[in-house]
Order: C-alpha cells, then structure tokens, then sequence
C-alpha cells in the first residue's frame, strides 16, 4: 500500500560550507524514533561481532559518503597563461602577447579564461571564454584536470594558450594525484607594450630661448575685445556685436558673436574659431590655388598680435572688417604694463535713431468718413476708428430734430421739407423726407447717418458740424445741398436750456425767440379767452395786412427786436404805433383793442 519512498536530505549549508547531517525523516516521510546513542556508538554496534576467548574482534565503520561538489566546493586550479594574436593592420607591431588567467574549478570541472583589464589598451578584455565545460577535441570530450600542467600548449576554440605557472593550491592539487607538475616558464611581456614604456632618449639642444616659456607664463590669460562686425553692405546686412579673444598663450585668436534674445539668427557662438590668423602674406603667385590649402609659416610673412588689437582701432580678420569699441579689465592692465597705454575710453557705437519720414496721406477719395479712410492708410488691416465711449453712454437716444427746406434755384424743390435729426452720441447727422401724396417726389431717406463736414474744412483736417451750429435761420451745407432751418422739436428748447454753459448764448436765444410765439399763444389760451375767438382775432389781423402793399417782412422783425431790449417780447402802446407809421403799417382802433396792446416779436 506505500507509495511514497522519497529520502530525506542529508545535506545542508552554513556559513557557506557544505556538511552532511542525520535525516530527520525516513523513507516516505515515517517517522524516526529518538536515538540515544550518537553515531559513534551506532557504529561500533554494527561492527560488533561474538565475544571470543581472546576479546572481541573489530571491524572498521565504513567511511560516510561525500558528493564531488561538496568535497571540491569553492577549490579552484588557477594557471597563468599567454596567447600570440597577430596584427595585421599596423605598422609599428607584427603581432601582440596577451596575458591572461585560466581558471578550472573542481567542483563541476568547468573553465574560464579571463584577461586583466589596462586601461586605455583599446581592446575588448575581461573575460574571453564564460565558465562552462571546454569541448577537448571533436569527440565531444571535455578537458580534466589530468590534462593540465606547466609547459604545455592548450588549444581553445581557435587560440593557444601557453600554461607557463600556476599558484601554490593548484600544484599541491596535482601533486597530490600523482601528477608531475612541469618547472614554470616566465611570461613573455608584449613587445610594443615595453617598447612604449622604455622612456625615449633626450637629444641635446643648444641654449636657447625656452619654447615653452609664452605658454607657462600666459597660460589661460585672454584679451577680452568688445568689436561690432559691420555687415550692412551685404543684402539684410546688419550690426552684429562681438567679443574677440586673444589667447597669450599661443597668440590665436577667437571671435564669438553675441546674440540677444529673439534676434532671428541662429545661436552659434562661434564665429571664427580658435587659430592664428594671418596678417601680411608674402608675396606668391595669384593662380596658385592657396584658398583650399592649409596656410603655412613660409606663406605668412606677419601673424596678428596684441600690438594690431586696441580701442577704436578697425582689424580685418578673414575677410571681415571689426571695429574694436571697449575693452575690458585685465586687457586694460595688460596693455597699461606692456605698451604704456593709458587712454581706454571706449567708443560709441551706439546706432543713432534715424530721422522718420514724415507720412504722406494720400487725398480724401470721397468713401466714408476721412477717419475711416486714413485707418487704410496706417495699418494693412484696418481697424474702425476708435469713438468716444464716455460720450456714447452718456448721449444714448438723445436726438435733436430740426426742419429744414432746401434751398435750391429749382421751383419744384422749393416746398420740399427735411427732418434733420442730429444725434448727440456721435455727432452724426441723418436726413428723412416725409413723403407727400401726390408730389411727384419720392419721400424717405435723404441721407443715412453720417458725420457732416463744414464747409471750408480741409479732408486733412475736417471740421464738422455741432449742436451750437444749429440755429433758426442758419444754413446747413451737406455735400453740395443747402438747408436752411425753419423750425425745431421743442426737445431742443428744453435739452438747450438745461445744459445752456455747453452752448452759445445766440443759439440758445435763437430757440427761444422761436418758441416764445407758441407760449404767448399758450398763455393766451389759458387765461381764459376761448380759442375761437383768438383764432378769428387771427384771421382778421391776416386779412388787414393782406389788403396793403408787400413791406419787407424782415426789417419788420428787425425793428421789433431793435425796441424791445430787454427781449421780453412785449411792447408798450407808444413803440407799437411808432413801428406801424414807420413801415406805413394802417393801425384800427378797434384791432388794437383786440389785441391788448400787445404786440409780439414774431407775430408782426
């Protein structure tokens, strides 16, 4: 019925060292009972035979058994090897030793080839062959450790190694079975590598300056210039700051461009870089093409030194011409000690502003409102002229209405009657004309809202018309049409009389002598006189000046404006009667009687 007979394992690891140990359990997991006695008493039972006359006699405990892995764990055969590479792609070596450590470890007779690493050598060391079992021959044989010893040729995958010495374990280790170790052999050194380090042979110079003598004495000392590069005659030339660096060390010179942020150039520091550059050339002949060959100490008869550089000074450096401005400190002290310079004051180069072409606006072509027209004149995308927002809050639906007649030679035109609406908001005028049955003329919009020049005004500066210009009588010009104004919303009166400080007194006098007829009237008609009466009180005063001969109507009004200078409107008797016998005016006693004496201004 048992199933299982797996054995327990008997060997364990501590600290790194392998050991065998008693099972904890039998075959198939049963259970061991306690033993009292240790292994040694064990031993001895199983090895004890029947008592005889002479003692007992004992056999030998059979030796425990041990696996190969534990026995030669962490024991390793370490041998030092050479193998000969050649090289074919030199000229100064023929072939290379390189020296490297074979290492072949007991336990599972596995190797690895490993090359100490040198810095700089330029070659792939470390470890050439990977720890595993190195096939011996074609077979499928594996090298042993019987098959190695000092003195003898190893071939690997392609290369010999030369096993030439090994460490102290590995010859007692073979030693120890029977092996003859051979005597060791020296490592043979690669040839280039000890040529290398031989040190080379100093020549004996005859006395002299020192060649190294600038570059200890200068080394990293620079002469800071501060130049501009002039490249305006070039298409899109332009200024282009620079620095240049003079190195005292070798007297090469370096040119870097300054760059700003967002100036369209691409950031490259460099412009020229680090070299001598030439000063005077010696002469030589024109068609020898120098400009693709290297310039060489015979073709240059004067290189640039700190001499040639110094504020405000104009250097040619390759073809381009800078203007050195400033300098800084340490140039400063250089040249202070080795030149007796004193005077640094740094040039200014500063781009003077150009003087701005006036703008030249073309004429007024006659579309729109001159504001509108010049904005195509400052900008490619024109953009509405801006407008008084303070203005327009303030003035929102706020009209002033007058009626106008157009004042043209024209019969027909004559009787034809405007509304002229000026809105306070922009100062924008419309016209409308009330359409008449039967007239013969085709009423509606005269003219949409616009603003109205004066005339006189010039497009360049246009001048256009206001609510104090708007009077009883006065004449509107709007692009080549007369209007004259003969009446007004009696919005206007008020609007006029509320804000009187903004406008003219005669504007807003000639409102009111406008009005003050219809408030007579008013007044009139609500002191109790009914309105039958006074109309026929009207019609009848009409029908006695009819009867007359025409007079001038206004020297008429003139006159009754000349006596009343208090401009009440009213007049006494005395005046009354004096203006009718000047114009020859025939005066009833019983129409004055009717009228009260009161004469109006306007109702002569």
């Amino acid at each position: 019925q048992k199933t299982s007979f797996h054995r327990s394992q008997t060997l364990d690891f501590k600290n790194g060292y392998a050991f065998s140990r008693l099972p904890r359990e039998g075959i198939g997991g049963e259970a061991l009972f306690a033993n009292q006695l240790s292994q040694d008493e064990l031993d001895d039972l199983c090895t004890k035979g029947a008592t005889l006359t002479y003692g007992q006699g004992k056999r030998p405990a059979p030796s425990p058994f041990t696996p190969a892995f534990v026995t030669y764990d962490k024991k390793v055969l370490k041998f030092d090897a050479y193998f000969m590479e050649e090289v074919a792609s030199s000229a100064e070596e023929r072939y290379r030793i390189r020296q490297v450590g074979l290492y072949y470890y007991l336990e599972d007779d596995s190797m690895c080839i490993i090359e100490p690493k040198v810095k700089n050598s330029g070659l792939l060391q470390g470890k050439l062959v990977k720890r595993h079992r190195v096939p011996k021959n074609e077979r499928g044989d594996c090298y042993h450790w019987r098959d190695l010893n000092l003195g003898i040729d190893l071939p690997i995958y392609g290369r010999t190694y030369r096993l030439v010495n090994c460490d102290c374990f590995t010859k007692v280790f073979l030693e120890s079975q029977g092996i003859e170790v051979n005597p060791p052999e020296e490592l043979v050194s690669d040839p280039y590598t000890e040529q290398r380090r031989t040190p080379l042979q100093k020549h004996n110079v005859p006395a002299g300056p020192d060649p190294f003598r600038q570059f200890l004495t200068y080394d990293t000392k620079v002469l800071r210039f501060y130049a501009i590069w002039d490249d305006t005659n070039c298409a899109f030339g332009d200024h282009h700051p620079c620095i240049i660096h003079y190195f005292l060390a070798d007297d090469t010179v370096e040119v870097r461009e300054i760059h700003k942020r967002n100036d369209g150039r691409d950031p490259f520091p460099v412009l020229m870089r680090r070299q001598r550059l030439p000063k005077i050339f010696v002469d030589k002949n024109k068609n020898f093409p120098s400009c693709v060959l290297e310039i060489t100490d015979h073709e240059v008869q004067e290189w640039y030194s700190p001499k040639d550089f110094g504020i405000g000074k104009t250097v040619s450096l390759l073809g381009r011409t800078f203007l050195i401005y400033d300098c800084d400190k340490f140039t400063q002290d250089y040249y202070r000690e080795k030149y007796g310079i004193t005077d640094f004051q740094p040039v200014d180069v500063n781009e003077k502003p150009s003087e701005k072409t006036p703008q030249v606006i073309p004429p007024y072509n006659g579309f729109g409102i001159p504001e509108d027209s010049l904005q195509n004149c400052l900008s490619l995308i024109p953009k509405p002229p801006r407008k008084d927002i303070i203005k327009m809050l303030e003035n929102n639906l706020k009209v002033l209405r007058y009626q106008v007649a157009l004042e043209s030679p024209v019969p027909e035109d004559k009787k034809r009657r405007f509304i002229l609406s000026y809105f306070l908001s922009d100062d924008t005028i419309s016209i409308y004309e009330p359409p008449i049955k039967n007239s013969g003329i085709l009423g509606g919009k005269y003219l949409k809202r616009t603003k109205v020049t004066k005339p006189g005004s010039t497009p360049e500066n246009p001048i256009y018309y206001e609510a104090s210009d708007f009077t009883i009588g006065s004449t509107i010009e709007v692009f080549g049409h007369r209007f004259v104004i003969i009446d007004a919303d009696e919005y206007v009166l008020n609007y006029l009389e509320r804000n009187a400080e903004s406008f003219p007194a005669a504007t807003v006098q000639s409102i009111r002598d406008h009005f003050f007829p219809r408030k007579v009237v008013v007044e009139t008609t609500s002191s109790g006189i009914p309105k039958k009466d006074l109309d026929d009180l009207i019609v009848e005063v009409q029908k006695e000046l009819k009867l007359q001969e025409p007079f001038n109507t206004r020297q008429f009004h003139e006159a009754f404006h000349h006596f009343d200078q208090e401009g009440s409107g009213f007049l006494d008797k005395t005046s009354f009667l004096n203006i009718c016998d000047r114009f020859h005016v025939p005066t009833s006693t019983i129409l004055l009687k009717k009228v009260r004496w009161k004469g109006c201004c306007e109702c002569g």
